[in-house]
């Protein structure tokens, strides 16, 4: 029953303007370009934020890929990198 409860809490949470404004003010202090301008509305600090979550999410996916072609080209079997990477967290 607890989970309902839970469930249902979480599904109707309304946000204080208060915890709104500490929200935005952390999310403008996180962002580069948000720092020059401090002056932002609220509305452009959460844009802002969308897309520098969409430039993370492309760079992820840039990485991923980058380290997936690695793994395809390296003379390693499975085995082997599972090794060295056990060796190497030893080693640290």
């Amino acid at each position: 029953m607890s989970n309902q409860s839970s469930s249902s809490r979480s599904s109707s949470f309304k946000p204080t303007d208060n915890e709104i404004n500490e929200l935005v003010l952390k999310l403008q202090a996180l962002l580069p370009l948000l720092n020059q301008s401090p002056n932002a509305t609220a509305s452009t600090i959460l844009e802002e934020t969308c897309t520098y979550i969409k430039n993370l999410r492309r760079e992820v996916d840039s990485l991923s890929g980058r380290l997936s072609q690695l793994l395809d080209s390296a003379e390693i079997n499975d085995v082997e990198l599972i090794r060295r990477f056990q060796q190497e967290s030893h080693d640290h």
